[in-house]
C-alpha cells in the first residue's frame, strides 16, 4: 500500500489546526476537511468561515460544515469519502462511535498537551494556569472517552515566563505539524504501535466560558499574573472599575500590601492589591478605548487611589 495515498479527512476549525492540516496536505491525499459552521465575528458580526476553511479551500479540498458531524448529512458524505484515516486537530466536536470507527485505520488526534495531563477543551490555558514548566503536543488514536485514547507519540516544549494562551498555542501548533507528520508513517505501516495512557497523573481542563476571564483579587496576585497570560486573547481577563469593564491584556506581580481589590500605585503603574502581593496592571484597555499601557491609563485615571508599596 502506498502510504501518501492513504484517503485522509481531516477535521478542526481555530488557527491551532492549521499547521496540521498544512502538512498533512503535503503529505498524504486529503479528500475532505469538515470544520465547524461560519459564526458572526467582529463588531459587524458578519459571518465568518473558520481558519481551517479558508485554509482547505485555497488548497482546493472539499469542506463540509455540520453543525453536529451526527447528522445524517455530514455522515452521508463522511461514508461518501471511505476515509482510511481521519486526522483531528482542535475540531470542537465529539466524535461518536460510528465516526471513530469508521476510517480502518481510526481517528488520530492532535493534543495541546502531554497526556494524560489535560485531557480537555482547554489544555494550553490550564497548563499556564497551573504554573507548569513544559507543556506538549500528543498524538493519539482517539477512543469514545474525551483524550482517553492511546499515545503514538510525544513532545514537550518548555512553557516560558511570558507565554501567553496565544504565543503558546502557536509553538505548540507547529510543533503538531511536525510531530504528525512525524508519526504517520510509522503508525500506517505497523512500526509505531499505541500505548495505553497511564491513569495516574490525569487531570482534566474544561471549556472556558467568557465570565471565566473576571479576576478574584482574593487571589495571590501570582496565580492572577498567570490568569491574565492564560486568558490572553480569549476569554479575556476582566475587572470592573467605575461601574464598567476593565480588560486586563498584560500584567505581572510584585511585593506590596493592600486590601484585595483596592486600587494602588506601584512603580508608576495602577495595581490592585491581592490576598498576596499586588497585580501591577502593564496594559489595559478601559470601556469604549483602545488598548493602551497602565502608565498611560493612570495620567486619565484622577481616582485611582495611590500609595506607597
Amino acid at each position: 500500500m502506498q502510504l501518501m495515498s492513504t484517503r485522509t479527512v481531516f477535521m478542526g476549525s481555530p488557527d491551532f489546526a492549521l499547521p496540521a492540516l498544512q502538512a498533512l496536505a503535503q503529505h498524504y491525499q486529503v479528500i475532505g476537511v469538515v470544520t465547524q459552521p461560519d459564526r458572526p465575528a467582529g463588531r459587524g458580526q458578519a459571518l465568518t468561515p473558520p481558519p481551517v476553511k479558508r485554509l482547505a479551500l485555497a488548497l482546493g479540498i472539499p469542506v463540509i460544515q455540520p453543525r453536529r458531524l451526527r447528522e445524517a448529512e455530514a455522515m452521508a458524505q463522511l461514508r461518501a469519502w471511505a476515509p482510511e484515516l481521519i486526522v483531528v486537530a482542535a475540531f470542537g466536536q465529539i466524535l461518536k462511535p460510528e465516526v471513530l470507527d469508521l476510517p480502518r485505520f481510526g481517528c488520530i488526534n492532535v493534543h495541546a498537551s502531554l497526556l494524560p495531563r489535560w485531557r480537555g477543551a482547554a489544555p494550553i490555558q490550564a497548563a499556564i494556569l497551573a504554573g507548569d514548566a513544559q507543556t506538549g503536543i500528543t498524538i493519539m488514536r482517539m477512543d469514545a472517552g474525551i483524550d482517553t485514547g492511546p499515545i503514538l507519540h510525544q513532545r514537550a516544549i518548555p512553557i516560558q515566563e511570558t507565554d501567553t494562551a496565544g504565543t503558546l498555542s502557536a509553538r505548540l501548533a507547529a510543533l503538531g505539524g511536525e510531530l504528525l507528520i512525524e508519526t504517520l508513517q510509522g503508525y500506517l505501516n505497523g512500526e509505531v504501535q499505541p500505548r495505553p495512557q497511564a491513569e495516574s497523573g490525569a487531570t482534566y481542563a474544561p471549556l472556558l466560558k467568557k465570565e471565566d476571564g473576571q479576576l478574584d483579587f482574593d487571589q495571590p496576585a501570582e496565580v492572577l499574573a498567570r490568569r491574565v497570560r492564560a486568558f490572553s486573547p480569549w476569554p479575556g481577563a476582566f475587572t470592573f472599575w467605575k461601574g464598567e469593564i476593565l480588560k486586563i491584556h498584560r500584567a505581572h506581580a510584585a511585593a506590596g500590601t493592600a486590601a484585595p481589590g483596592r486600587t494602588v500605585v506601584c512603580e508608576g503603574t495602577p495595581a490592585f492589591g491581592t490576598s498576596q502581593g499586588l497585580l501591577v496592571l502593564d496594559e489595559v484597555q478601559p470601556a469604549g478605548k483602545k488598548a493602551m499601557p497602565g502608565k498611560v491609563f493612570l495620567q486619565g485615571a484622577r481616582e485611582w487611589v495611590q500609595m506607597d508599596s
